[in-house]
């Protein structure tokens, strides 16, 4: 049970709710216990972060997998920005090959600041991963199948 916490009733400041009026709604909602515990291991984004670079690990050199690809694989369908934000939060030296990770058009995606989307295209020419005129990764030859 170490890793659970209770979440407990909100407060005045934390989402404008009394305890008084948290206790009102979880009689108005039957069945929901606003008490429940749940498990870190699923709801902490650091267990989160770790399983996409997990599934990021596996894609092999010369070979490109999707935001929306590694979210699925990771457990988090339908959260391909996650899978943005874990690898831009990736520590300095990280073993994780992050530049194999290409939006579901085929393209490097541009980052707000810095060149690292530059870095990103040659680190993938590199490993033999051919771009368009247009900038584009034929997804039909170079996706990552984990099959």
């Amino acid at each position: 049970m170490a890793n659970r916490e209770v979440l407990r009733p909100a407060t005045r400041g934390e989402g404008g709710r009394r305890p008084d009026e948290a206790r009102d709604a979880t009689r108005s909602a039957p069945g929901l216990d606003f008490a429940v515990l749940f498990d870190r291991s699923e709801s902490d984004p650091r267990n989160a972060y770790e399983r996409i670079y997990a599934a990021v690990r596996r894609i092999p050199g010369g070979r490109v997998a999707t935001y929306g690809q590694i979210a699925t694989l990771a457990g988090l369908d339908g959260h391909a920005r996650q899978v943005g934000y874990a690898l831009h939060n990736l520590p300095d030296r990280s073993d994780v090959p992050w530049h194999r990770v290409i939006n579901a058009r085929g393209e490097v995606s541009l980052r707000s600041g810095g060149d690292s989307h530059e870095l990103q295209r040659m680190l993938l020419k590199a490993e033999g991963v051919k771009f368009s005129k247009d900038g584009r990764v034929a997804l039909t030859k170079y996706r990552w199948d984990e099959d």
